[in-house]
Protein backbone atom coordinates (compact mmCIF):
# COMPACT_ATOMS: atom_id res chain seq x y z
CA UNK A 1 0.00 0.00 0.00
CA UNK A 2 1.37 3.51 -1.23
CA UNK A 3 2.36 5.71 2.27
CA UNK A 4 2.31 8.85 2.43
CA UNK A 5 2.49 11.86 5.07
CA UNK A 6 -0.39 13.21 6.38
CA UNK A 7 1.19 17.00 5.28
CA UNK A 8 0.88 15.76 1.98
CA UNK A 9 -2.76 16.91 2.05
CA UNK A 10 -0.87 20.34 2.63
CA UNK A 11 0.70 20.44 -1.13
CA UNK A 12 -1.33 22.03 -3.49
CA UNK A 13 -2.85 20.15 -6.23
CA UNK A 14 -1.33 20.20 -9.74
CA UNK A 15 -3.86 20.79 -12.74
CA UNK A 16 -5.29 22.45 -15.35
CA UNK A 17 -6.35 26.07 -13.86
CA UNK A 18 -9.14 26.55 -15.47
CA UNK A 19 -10.52 23.13 -13.96
CA UNK A 20 -13.07 23.86 -10.73
CA UNK A 21 -11.53 20.36 -8.93
CA UNK A 22 -8.05 19.81 -8.66
CA UNK A 23 -5.81 16.82 -8.81
CA UNK A 24 -4.34 15.47 -5.77
CA UNK A 25 -0.45 15.26 -6.08
CA UNK A 26 -0.35 11.28 -5.13
CA UNK A 27 -2.77 10.42 -7.63
CA UNK A 28 -3.51 7.48 -8.18
CA UNK A 29 -4.49 7.20 -4.36
CA UNK A 30 -5.31 3.56 -5.05
CA UNK A 31 -4.58 0.93 -7.45
CA UNK A 32 -5.90 -2.83 -8.22
CA UNK A 33 -1.93 -3.44 -7.31
CA UNK A 34 -3.04 -1.69 -3.78
CA UNK A 35 -5.34 -4.48 -3.04
CA UNK A 36 -3.50 -7.92 -1.46
CA UNK A 37 -4.93 -10.15 -4.41
CA UNK A 38 -5.24 -10.08 -7.91
CA UNK A 39 -7.43 -8.34 -9.18
CA UNK A 40 -8.58 -6.48 -12.53
CA UNK A 41 -9.47 -2.95 -11.30
CA UNK A 42 -10.42 -0.90 -8.35
CA UNK A 43 -12.44 2.38 -9.23
CA UNK A 44 -15.77 4.49 -9.08
CA UNK A 45 -15.80 4.52 -5.16
CA UNK A 46 -18.71 5.63 -3.18
CA UNK A 47 -18.03 8.13 -0.30
CA UNK A 48 -18.75 9.01 3.69
CA UNK A 49 -17.40 9.92 6.90
CA UNK A 50 -17.46 6.81 9.28
CA UNK A 51 -16.16 6.76 12.67
CA UNK A 52 -14.05 10.09 12.36
CA UNK A 53 -12.63 8.52 8.96
CA UNK A 54 -13.01 8.51 5.74
CA UNK A 55 -14.88 5.53 3.99
CA UNK A 56 -14.63 4.47 0.54
CA UNK A 57 -16.98 1.85 -1.16
CA UNK A 58 -15.09 0.69 -3.75
CA UNK A 59 -15.69 -1.17 -6.73
CA UNK A 60 -13.44 -3.88 -7.23
CA UNK A 61 -13.73 -5.86 -10.86
CA UNK A 62 -11.84 -9.25 -10.51
CA UNK A 63 -10.26 -10.43 -13.25
CA UNK A 64 -13.79 -12.58 -14.12
CA UNK A 65 -14.92 -9.28 -15.18
CA UNK A 66 -17.35 -9.50 -12.37
CA UNK A 67 -17.20 -6.49 -9.79
CA UNK A 68 -18.20 -6.00 -6.50
CA UNK A 69 -17.39 -3.31 -3.20
CA UNK A 70 -15.15 -3.46 -0.75
CA UNK A 71 -14.06 -1.06 2.07
CA UNK A 72 -11.50 1.25 1.99
CA UNK A 73 -10.35 3.57 5.04
CA UNK A 74 -8.01 6.20 5.54
CA UNK A 75 -7.70 8.54 8.35
CA UNK A 76 -7.07 12.18 6.58
CA UNK A 77 -8.85 10.93 3.56
CA UNK A 78 -5.49 11.85 1.49
CA UNK A 79 -3.33 9.06 2.49
CA UNK A 80 -2.40 6.12 4.59
CA UNK A 81 -5.60 4.13 2.91
CA UNK A 82 -6.65 0.61 4.31
CA UNK A 83 -8.23 -1.76 2.02
CA UNK A 84 -10.27 -3.80 3.47
CA UNK A 85 -10.23 -6.76 1.15
CA UNK A 86 -13.14 -9.06 2.96
CA UNK A 87 -15.28 -6.56 4.45
CA UNK A 88 -17.90 -5.41 2.24
CA UNK A 89 -20.91 -5.99 -0.25
CA UNK A 90 -20.40 -9.25 -2.47
CA UNK A 91 -22.38 -9.94 -5.53
CA UNK A 92 -25.00 -12.31 -5.28
CA UNK A 93 -24.61 -14.28 -8.00
CA UNK A 94 -27.30 -16.94 -7.40
CA UNK A 95 -30.09 -14.18 -7.62
CA UNK A 96 -31.91 -12.42 -11.10
CA UNK A 97 -30.40 -8.78 -9.37
CA UNK A 98 -26.87 -9.29 -9.14
CA UNK A 99 -26.12 -12.02 -11.80
CA UNK A 100 -23.51 -10.56 -13.02
CA UNK A 101 -21.90 -8.32 -10.42
CA UNK A 102 -22.60 -4.91 -8.67
CA UNK A 103 -21.31 -1.80 -9.19
CA UNK A 104 -20.58 2.08 -8.59
CA UNK A 105 -22.33 2.92 -4.87
CA UNK A 106 -23.59 6.21 -4.03
CA UNK A 107 -23.83 6.63 -0.43
CA UNK A 108 -26.47 8.66 1.72
CA UNK A 109 -26.40 9.47 5.28
CA UNK A 110 -29.53 9.40 7.37
CA UNK A 111 -28.81 9.69 10.65
CA UNK A 112 -26.85 6.74 11.96
CA UNK A 113 -28.36 4.96 9.01
CA UNK A 114 -26.07 4.62 5.34
CA UNK A 115 -28.15 4.40 2.64
CA UNK A 116 -26.27 2.79 -0.55
CA UNK A 117 -28.10 2.83 -4.01
CA UNK A 118 -25.97 0.86 -6.30
CA UNK A 119 -26.24 -1.30 -9.83
CA UNK A 120 -26.71 -4.60 -9.80
CA UNK A 121 -26.00 -6.18 -13.35
CA UNK A 122 -28.53 -8.67 -14.02
CA UNK A 123 -29.18 -10.90 -16.73
CA UNK A 124 -31.49 -8.26 -18.27
CA UNK A 125 -29.65 -5.00 -17.77
CA UNK A 126 -28.54 -3.08 -15.03
CA UNK A 127 -30.93 -1.76 -12.71
CA UNK A 128 -30.99 0.00 -9.71
CA UNK A 129 -31.17 -1.27 -5.96
CA UNK A 130 -30.91 -0.18 -2.34
CA UNK A 131 -29.12 -1.57 0.83
CA UNK A 132 -28.25 -0.29 4.17
CA UNK A 133 -25.68 -0.76 6.77
CA UNK A 134 -24.85 1.22 10.15
CA UNK A 135 -21.09 -0.59 10.78
CA UNK A 136 -20.34 -1.32 6.81
CA UNK A 137 -19.72 -4.86 8.01
CA UNK A 138 -24.06 -6.34 7.66
CA UNK A 139 -25.90 -5.09 4.98
CA UNK A 140 -29.49 -4.93 4.96
CA UNK A 141 -30.30 -5.77 0.89
CA UNK A 142 -33.60 -3.95 0.94
CA UNK A 143 -34.57 -4.63 -3.14
CA UNK A 144 -34.82 -3.16 -6.81
CA UNK A 145 -35.63 0.41 -6.89
CA UNK A 146 -35.47 0.64 -10.82
CA UNK A 147 -35.68 -2.03 -12.98
CA UNK A 148 -33.08 -2.11 -16.44
CA UNK A 149 -32.30 -0.58 -17.98
CA UNK A 150 -31.28 2.00 -15.33
CA UNK A 151 -28.17 3.40 -13.39
CA UNK A 152 -26.36 6.41 -11.75
CA UNK A 153 -28.74 6.81 -8.69
CA UNK A 154 -28.97 8.33 -5.41
CA UNK A 155 -31.24 9.58 -2.61
CA UNK A 156 -31.24 12.86 -1.38
CA UNK A 157 -30.69 12.51 2.25
CA UNK A 158 -34.05 13.75 3.74
CA UNK A 159 -37.14 13.61 2.87
CA UNK A 160 -39.92 16.01 0.69
CA UNK A 161 -43.36 16.11 1.82
CA UNK A 162 -42.50 12.92 3.39
CA UNK A 163 -41.36 11.56 0.08
CA UNK A 164 -38.10 10.44 -0.42
CA UNK A 165 -36.62 11.29 -4.13
CA UNK A 166 -34.17 9.77 -5.87
CA UNK A 167 -32.29 10.79 -8.90
CA UNK A 168 -31.76 8.24 -11.51
CA UNK A 169 -31.07 7.74 -15.91
CA UNK A 170 -32.72 5.45 -16.75
CA UNK A 171 -31.86 3.76 -21.17
CA UNK A 172 -34.47 3.70 -23.46
CA UNK A 173 -33.95 1.31 -25.56
CA UNK A 174 -35.17 3.07 -28.70
CA UNK A 175 -32.20 4.36 -30.32
CA UNK A 176 -31.67 8.71 -30.99
CA UNK A 177 -33.65 9.99 -28.26
CA UNK A 178 -31.17 10.66 -25.76
CA UNK A 179 -30.17 9.20 -22.60
CA UNK A 180 -31.08 12.08 -19.55
CA UNK A 181 -31.40 12.27 -15.54
CA UNK A 182 -34.93 11.55 -14.23
CA UNK A 183 -36.00 12.26 -10.61
CA UNK A 184 -38.68 9.81 -8.85
CA UNK A 185 -40.65 10.00 -5.72
CA UNK A 186 -41.50 7.11 -3.18
CA UNK A 187 -43.47 7.59 0.08
CA UNK A 188 -41.48 3.52 1.60
CA UNK A 189 -38.19 2.91 -0.42
CA UNK A 190 -40.08 0.23 -2.24
CA UNK A 191 -42.84 2.04 -4.36
CA UNK A 192 -41.33 4.87 -6.69
CA UNK A 193 -43.24 7.04 -9.56
CA UNK A 194 -44.02 10.51 -10.37
CA UNK A 195 -41.25 10.38 -12.06
CA UNK A 196 -40.23 13.28 -14.46
CA UNK A 197 -36.87 14.16 -16.54
CA UNK A 198 -34.82 16.61 -14.29
CA UNK A 199 -31.81 17.29 -16.11
CA UNK A 200 -32.03 16.53 -19.67
CA UNK A 201 -29.06 15.76 -22.50
CA UNK A 202 -28.34 18.54 -24.74
CA UNK A 203 -27.86 17.95 -28.40
CA UNK A 204 -25.53 18.92 -31.19
CA UNK A 205 -21.79 20.34 -30.14
CA UNK A 206 -22.86 20.03 -26.42
CA UNK A 207 -19.94 18.83 -24.00
CA UNK A 208 -23.07 16.90 -21.84
CA UNK A 209 -24.87 15.94 -25.88
CA UNK A 210 -26.90 12.84 -25.90
CA UNK A 211 -26.19 11.17 -22.90
CA UNK A 212 -25.67 12.22 -18.95
CA UNK A 213 -26.15 10.75 -15.56
CA UNK A 214 -25.59 11.55 -12.22
CA UNK A 215 -22.17 11.69 -10.09
CA UNK A 216 -21.87 11.76 -6.28
CA UNK A 217 -25.32 12.41 -4.00
CA UNK A 218 -26.65 15.75 -4.54
CA UNK A 219 -25.01 18.05 -1.76
CA UNK A 220 -26.75 20.53 0.43
CA UNK A 221 -26.02 24.45 0.51
CA UNK A 222 -26.88 27.19 1.54
CA UNK A 223 -27.83 28.13 -1.78
CA UNK A 224 -30.22 24.72 -2.63
CA UNK A 225 -28.73 21.13 -3.88
CA UNK A 226 -25.89 21.44 -5.90
CA UNK A 227 -25.63 18.54 -8.48
CA UNK A 228 -22.20 17.25 -10.25
CA UNK A 229 -23.09 14.82 -12.96
CA UNK A 230 -21.23 13.70 -16.06
CA UNK A 231 -21.62 13.99 -19.81
CA UNK A 232 -20.88 12.00 -22.28
CA UNK A 233 -19.06 13.83 -25.63
CA UNK A 234 -18.55 11.40 -28.72
CA UNK A 235 -15.99 11.56 -30.73
CA UNK A 236 -14.77 9.85 -33.89
CA UNK A 237 -12.06 8.44 -31.82
CA UNK A 238 -14.45 7.37 -28.72
CA UNK A 239 -16.62 9.48 -26.13
CA UNK A 240 -15.57 11.45 -23.18
CA UNK A 241 -16.62 11.59 -19.92
CA UNK A 242 -16.56 15.36 -18.20
CA UNK A 243 -17.89 17.08 -15.57
CA UNK A 244 -20.82 19.66 -15.33
CA UNK A 245 -22.43 21.45 -12.61
CA UNK A 246 -26.76 22.26 -11.43
CA UNK A 247 -28.22 23.69 -8.43
CA UNK A 248 -31.47 22.56 -7.58
CA UNK A 249 -34.20 24.36 -5.42
CA UNK A 250 -33.84 23.72 -1.55
CA UNK A 251 -37.30 22.73 -1.11
CA UNK A 252 -38.20 21.15 -4.33
CA UNK A 253 -35.72 19.64 -6.33
CA UNK A 254 -38.09 19.27 -8.88
CA UNK A 255 -36.86 23.16 -9.59
CA UNK A 256 -33.36 23.62 -11.05
CA UNK A 257 -32.30 26.48 -10.23
CA UNK A 258 -29.05 26.98 -12.72
CA UNK A 259 -27.53 24.55 -14.56
CA UNK A 260 -23.43 25.39 -15.50
CA UNK A 261 -22.90 25.91 -19.55
CA UNK A 262 -19.54 24.43 -19.06
CA UNK A 263 -17.78 21.44 -18.19
CA UNK A 264 -15.98 21.78 -15.20
CA UNK A 265 -13.55 19.04 -15.10
CA UNK A 266 -12.61 16.39 -17.80
CA UNK A 267 -10.08 13.74 -18.50
CA UNK A 268 -6.22 15.20 -19.17
CA UNK A 269 -3.78 12.77 -16.75
CA UNK A 270 -1.91 9.82 -18.67
CA UNK A 271 -4.20 7.91 -16.03
CA UNK A 272 -7.36 9.27 -16.94
CA UNK A 273 -6.78 9.13 -20.60
CA UNK A 274 -5.21 5.79 -20.26
CA UNK A 275 -6.87 2.60 -18.83
CA UNK A 276 -10.04 -0.04 -19.61
CA UNK A 277 -12.10 2.36 -20.53
CA UNK A 278 -9.83 5.54 -22.02
CA UNK A 279 -11.09 9.36 -21.11
CA UNK A 280 -13.32 9.32 -18.12
CA UNK A 281 -13.54 10.81 -15.04
CA UNK A 282 -16.86 9.12 -12.68
CA UNK A 283 -16.89 10.46 -9.45
CA UNK A 284 -19.83 8.28 -7.45
CA UNK A 285 -18.61 10.36 -3.33
CA UNK A 286 -17.64 14.01 -2.18
CA UNK A 287 -16.94 14.92 0.82
CA UNK A 288 -17.79 18.28 2.50
CA UNK A 289 -14.87 19.24 5.03
CA UNK A 290 -15.17 20.69 8.68
CA UNK A 291 -14.12 23.82 7.08
CA UNK A 292 -17.52 24.13 5.08
CA UNK A 293 -15.50 24.93 1.74
CA UNK A 294 -13.14 22.58 0.73
CA UNK A 295 -14.72 19.54 -0.78
CA UNK A 296 -13.30 16.24 -1.85
CA UNK A 297 -14.19 14.41 -4.64
CA UNK A 298 -13.19 10.36 -5.42
CA UNK A 299 -13.51 9.71 -8.86
CA UNK A 300 -12.47 6.67 -10.80
CA UNK A 301 -10.25 7.21 -13.76
CA UNK A 302 -10.48 5.51 -17.16
CA UNK A 303 -12.12 2.94 -15.52
CA UNK A 304 -9.21 1.43 -13.46
CA UNK A 305 -7.75 3.36 -10.57
CA UNK A 306 -9.14 5.66 -7.71
CA UNK A 307 -8.04 9.47 -7.79
CA UNK A 308 -9.09 12.34 -5.78
CA UNK A 309 -9.87 15.94 -6.99
CA UNK A 310 -10.20 18.87 -4.28
CA UNK A 311 -12.60 22.02 -5.20
CA UNK A 312 -13.86 25.32 -3.08
CA UNK A 313 -17.55 24.97 -2.56
CA UNK A 314 -17.55 29.08 -3.04
CA UNK A 315 -16.00 28.31 -6.07
CA UNK A 316 -18.39 25.88 -7.23
CA UNK A 317 -21.42 28.08 -6.44
CA UNK A 318 -19.94 31.20 -8.23
CA UNK A 319 -19.27 29.26 -11.04
CA UNK A 320 -22.49 27.72 -11.86
CA UNK A 321 -24.69 31.03 -11.27
CA UNK A 322 -22.19 32.85 -13.35
CA UNK A 323 -21.85 30.83 -16.08
CA UNK A 324 -25.66 29.80 -17.13
CA UNK A 325 -27.39 27.78 -20.12
CA UNK A 326 -28.14 30.39 -22.43
CA UNK A 327 -31.82 32.38 -22.04
CA UNK A 328 -34.12 30.13 -24.05
CA UNK A 329 -32.16 26.79 -24.07
CA UNK A 330 -33.76 23.73 -24.28
CA UNK A 331 -31.29 21.67 -21.84
CA UNK A 332 -34.57 21.24 -19.99
CA UNK A 333 -36.57 18.90 -22.50
CA UNK A 334 -35.79 15.55 -24.16
CA UNK A 335 -33.22 16.05 -27.01
CA UNK A 336 -34.44 15.25 -30.23
CA UNK A 337 -33.74 12.59 -32.28
CA UNK A 338 -29.95 11.62 -33.02
CA UNK A 339 -27.33 9.02 -33.66
CA UNK A 340 -26.67 6.27 -31.15
CA UNK A 341 -24.16 7.08 -28.12
CA UNK A 342 -20.87 5.37 -28.79
CA UNK A 343 -19.87 3.20 -25.89
CA UNK A 344 -21.12 2.87 -22.47
CA UNK A 345 -18.74 3.09 -19.36
CA UNK A 346 -21.52 4.18 -17.17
Amino acid sequence: MRRMSSADRLIPPQGNPAEMFLRHPGNPIITAADLPSVVNAVFNPGATVFEGETLLLLRVEERTGLSHLVVGRSPNGYSNWTVERDRGMFAQTSTFEEHWGIEDPRITQVGNEYLIVYTGYSTTGALVLLASTRDFVHFDRRGVLQPPEDKDAALFPTRFGGRWALIHRPTPQMPGVGTHIWLSWSPDLRHFGDAKVLLAARHGAWWDANKVGLGPPPMLTHAGWLVCYHGVHTTPSGAIYRLGLALLDRDDPTRVVARSNEWVFGPSTHYERTGDVADVVFPCGWILDDDGDTIRMYYGAADSVVCLATASLKALLDHVMTHPCAEGDSSHLPAPPTAPTIGDSS
